[in-house]
């Protein structure tokens, strides 16, 4: 018979965070969102409702966007992480996070990580989308400010703006 009160012994896992290999120990039953923010201080991705049901802690996991909330950190164990920190690059901000900010698609920012991270997913697809398209693509990321159609606006100028780039 299992004794279910038994320790479980941690795991050892390696992961690439924004770019960064990291290894750490960690226990088997530590979310992903937990990893991120307490054990490597990478805190833009937000808790929110722990059922992925708000967005608030929506990254990329292998260049899909996952909610991190249900997500076992062991389970990310040779893979590649993007967070909102990883988005800008040699000190300049990325064109997610300019027209967020020139947009005021930021409003309380305890959404704006999610949002941005659902958005990079989105535009890393389709960089010129609709505004159906877009609303489609955040319909998993809850603003408790309702400011929508500011972060509509900031996508569709940051999908201009990675064209622009090009």
């Amino acid at each position: 018979m299992a004794d279910h009160n038994a320790p479980i012994a941690p795991k050892r896992i390696a992961v690439r965070v924004n770019g960064k290999e990291y290894q750490q120990e960690v226990e088997p039953r530590l979310l992903l969102v937990d990893f991120l923010r307490e054990v490597l201080g990478l805190t833009a991705t937000h808790i929110g409702c722990d059922t992925t049901s708000c967005g608030a802690c929506t990254i990329l996991l292998d260049g899909r966007s996952i909610k991190s909330c249900t997500f076992f950190a062991v389970a990310a164990d040779g893979r590649d992480i993007l967070t909102s920190e990883g988005l800008a690059a040699d000190g300049k901000l990325h064109p997610i996070q300019e027209a967020f900010w020139e947009n005021n698609g930021l409003q309380c920012g305890y959404c704006t990580s999610g949002m941005m991270m659902s958005a990079y997913y989105q535009l890393s697809r389709n960089a010129a989308p609709s505004d159906r398209e877009i609303r489609r693509a955040i319909a998993g990321n809850l603003c408790r400010c309702t400011g929508y159609q500011f972060i509509v606006d900031s996508i569709r100028e940051a999908g201009k703006k990675m064209q622009d780039r090009e």
